[in-house]
């Protein structure tokens, strides 16, 4: 039988993760979120910076790291560098700061790029889902195991969840737009 909430719950989880994503661009503002795409080499294995020290934000514009392993600072400051977030690590012992600078208005375009364009790839992912779920509804169709009036009702069910998710991305972007060119 077609279960709908199935559907919902793909793409409820699409929604999460772009937010997700969207949370570690940089705004101009200290977010112990923007180091969690940086994965660094230690103990011959890729760790994100969360599992190998503290992570807080004193300061608007100052991300610190506690580092728990003296070894594991270098490797740290160097994959952060190597990132394409544009930080420059100060290693002070075991603490490294993280000064975020301000944002420039041509560094403001480009993430403004990037938020629209992580948005249209999570509306595509959400519209593959209603595709994947009008398929299984056609299918329950063709094996005649729902009646035509189901298979409408039901399209028109699915067609009205990714709307309303297709909306919800479209106010995250302009919401985190807005964010970006207002600091």
């Amino acid at each position: 039988m077609f279960n709908k909430t199935e559907y919902q719950n793909k793409m409820n989880k699409t929604f999460d993760k772009f937010t997700k994503d969207l949370s570690t661009l940089s705004t101009g503002r200290a977010n112990a979120n923007m180091l969690d795409l940086i994965k660094v080499e230690v103990y011959g294995q890729k760790m994100p910076i969360n599992q190998l020290g503290s992570i807080t934000t004193p300061e608007p514009r100052v991300i610190n790291i506690q580092v728990w392993d003296n070894t594991n600072v270098s490797l740290i400051d160097s994959a952060i560098k190597k990132s394409d977030l544009g930080l420059n690590p100060q290693i002070d012992g075991h603490l490294i700061r993280i000064p975020i600078p301000s944002l420039s208005e041509e560094r403001r375009n480009e993430i403004k790029k990037m938020i629209k364009s992580m948005g249209e790839q999570c509306k595509i992912s959400i519209r593959n889902i209603r595709r994947e779920a009008n398929d299984e509804l056609k299918k329950l169709l063709k094996s005649k195991e729902i009646a035509e009036d189901i298979e409408k009702r039901e399209e028109k069910n699915i067609q009205n969840i990714t709307d309303e998710s297709i909306k919800k991305v479209d106010d995250k972007v302009n919401l985190k737009e807005k964010e970006i060119m207002t600091i």
